[in-house]
């Protein structure tokens, strides 16, 4: 009401509320109307949350505490993992692709886990190429290209 009481066209209203030419073409006319009670009502479009936020902390706590303490061989944590977790925690099915905007909203980040393993034994792993591998890669016939 504000804006239009300011003067503002329709389209620049639209484009500073982020709402659609319709809606705000709707909203001027209940305010020409003089019906402020069409204007009042809005509230957040889209489906309401299926898990709640206490919930969602509840599934926080139990993601820091690692995949292992929930039974996984390892320590990384998936989206089919998450999903099943939010489904043991809350009773809700979620679709692990829909999983990942959950876990942005919660400000959570994609990690990936580093390529190297833990158990990776840098000495050995030169050895085998310096002496292994030799002996293991084909030697170039002299005059073969390719």
């Amino acid at each position: 009401m504000k804006l239009f009481e300011q003067g503002e066209r329709q389209a620049t209203v639209a484009h500073s509320l982020r709402a659609s030419r319709q809606s705000v073409s709707e909203w001027w006319l209940a305010w020409q109307a003089g019906d402020t009670k069409k204007l009042t009502g809005a509230t957040e479009a889209g489906r309401k949350p299926r898990v709640q936020p206490q919930q969602l902390k509840l599934v926080e706590k139990e993601l820091l505490r690692g995949a292992l303490a929930h039974g996984y061989e390892t320590d990384l944590w998936s989206l089919p993992r998450i999903a099943a977790l939010i489904k043991k925690l809350t009773g809700v099915s979620y679709h692990p692709g829909h999983v990942w905007k959950i876990l942005q909203r919660m400000g959570w980040s994609l990690q990936r886990p580093s390529l190297r393993a833990r158990e990776r034994d840098e000495q050995k792993v030169a050895q085998w190429k310096s002496q292994t591998w030799e002996e293991v890669k084909k030697k170039r016939k002299p005059g073969v290209h390719g």
